[in-house]
């Protein structure tokens, strides 16, 4: 049973590790702020996750959970679950599955922890979830809503949402224009990344095929985007299009790359965080799946298309392909920009 709602000053959200996975959690994080109105909400993250919610209007403060420095093995979790006694919670709600997850809470002592009963952590929760309780096929929004309602914590449902400041918004019209893109003008964002694995990134050639189709279409301006590692992919693509875009992959933080996202118009992606940081930003979108299950990790929007083959042997969810790639051979540039002007045509959402 849960404390009486009115009861509850302090509340711990232990967040999943992926951005993108924490977009998908947003509207779980909407009914608990709904739920519990005068609670203080603090969230506990990783770094780059902690900045996706730095600020968010439904986390009233963020905890940087650091395993690689301060919060490094045992020790480290230690340290962590002192720091969050300090803060006397009254109830944690730990998202992800690890074992490692749910640990701390129960070291700190929070007198009540919600999660999922899986990974050998039961005896560490005070209230367990099984997703035995819900249909199989459903979204990871609909998975983590689920979640926290079976503990009776209740709202009206949201889509996934994400917030930028207005002057991070400034920021990004100002960097744009550095790189040559006025205010005003139709951006077109390539993702041609994916943090999981290669197996999940369609190709550089491709990518560059589609941008410059699509770009003449929309006059728009190129922006690619990726992180440090995906670099090389990204300079692949830019010389594919002799420099006739801005290459920001490696060159901001969580935080820009957020705000960049929100200004552009169209973005063509892969299964990726930035997949869902565009749709949670309402930014129409195509979505190149290959391996990945796209009915749990679709993006959560109505402006969005996927393009897959059903190939036999789709989703293996593998990091890197045992054979021969063919869930991502079979995609060509062809599907995609057909697929990018379908959406670009729908009309407007009442």
């Amino acid at each position: 049973m849960l404390p009486d709602r009115h009861k509850v000053r302090r509340i711990l959200i232990r967040a999943v590790n992926w951005i993108g996975d924490a977009v998908m959690t947003t509207p779980a994080l909407g009914l608990i702020r709904e739920h519990y109105p005068e609670a203080e909400i603090t969230l506990l993250a990783n770094p780059p996750v902690a900045e996706v919610f730095s600020p968010h209007d439904w986390v009233d403060k963020v905890m940087v959970f650091d395993r690689e420095g301060a919060h490094q093995g045992l020790r480290g979790r230690l340290r962590l679950a002192s720091e969050l006694r300090k803060r006397s919670f009254d109830m944690a709600i730990i998202l992800p599955n690890s074992f490692d997850s749910a640990l701390v809470p129960w070291l700190a002592g929070i007198p009540v922890r919600l999660g999922k009963s899986s990974d050998g952590r039961s005896l560490l929760l005070t209230g367990r979830y099984s997703q035995d309780e819900t249909p199989p096929h459903r979204h990871e929004v609909q998975y983590y809503r689920n979640l926290v309602r079976h503990f009776g914590i209740t709202g009206v449902d949201v889509l996934p949402r994400l917030c930028i400041t207005p002057a991070e918004d400034a920021a990004a019209e100002a960097l744009l224009a550095r790189g040559g893109i006025p205010a005003g003008a139709c951006v077109l964002a390539v993702n041609p990344g994916a943090t999981y694995g290669s197996a999940k990134r369609w190709y550089p050639d491709r990518f560059a095929d589609v941008a410059r189709r699509l770009a003449a279409e929309w006059q728009a301006r190129i922006v690619i985007f990726g992180s440090p590692g995906e670099a090389g992919i990204a300079a692949d693509i830019e010389q594919r299009l002799g420099g006739d875009c801005l290459n920001m992959a490696g060159k901001t933080t969580v935080r820009e790359l957020m705000a960049l996202i929100k200004r552009s118009n169209f973005m063509v992606t892969n299964d990726s965080g930035p997949m869902h940081i565009a749709a949670a930003f309402d930014v129409p979108l195509v979505a190149i799946f290959g391996p990945t299950d796209h009915t749990g990790t679709a993006p959560y929007t109505v402006k969005a298309a996927i393009v897959r083959k059903g190939v036999a042997c789709a989703p293996c969810k593998l990091r890197e392909c045992p054979t021969d790639h063919r869930c991502m051979t079979a995609v060509t540039a062809d599907d995609v920009v057909a697929a990018a002007l379908a959406v670009a045509q729908q009309p407007p959402q009442s």
